[in-house]
């Protein structure tokens, strides 16, 4: 496996790690009317903790060091950042259309990481579930948020 397979490998444990922090910040700033979103956020939170754990286990098998610094996909995985700093004490719809704009960018981080042709192997092959694990879950979160907006 090439560096440049690496650093997208690397980039996406980064992203998962962001995404972690994002849901982590929302599950403490959710208030109790809106307890249901805690549990779908800790699922995420645990989703990412899986990925990031696979994708970590994917690296160190080619003998390579994790390293989590600056990305090739830094502006993604920044989305992921200030929409965890955006989370707070909003309605549901506010908190949901946060929640999607970080999912857009993970979603982002893995289209570009499919499209640009490094991975191979075992590597492309979780990637690839994984991207339809992430897909899925923006689909959730965009389908509540569309709901919510037609409470308001």
């Amino acid at each position: 496996m090439n560096t440049k397979s690496i650093s997208v490998l690397n980039d996406l444990i980064e992203i998962n790690n962001d995404r972690i922090a994002g849901f982590e910040k929302a599950i403490a700033d959710i208030k109790d009317e809106n307890v249901d979103l805690k549990g779908l956020f800790q699922n995420y939170s645990t989703q990412s903790r899986k990925f990031s754990q696979e994708l970590t286990a994917i690296v160190a098998g080619y003998g390579k060091d994790v390293e989590t610094g600056n990305s090739v996909a830094g502006t993604l995985h920044r989305a992921w950042i200030d929409v965890k700093s955006l989370f707070g004490g909003s309605d549901r719809a506010g908190i949901l259309s946060e929640a999607e704009r970080g999912e857009d960018a993970i979603k982002a981080a893995y289209k570009l990481a499919l499209e640009n042709g490094e991975l191979n192997g075992a590597a492309l092959e979780t990637v690839n579930s994984q991207a339809s694990e992430i897909k899925s879950a923006h689909d959730a979160i965009k389908s509540l948020r569309d709901a919510a907006k037609a409470m308001d």
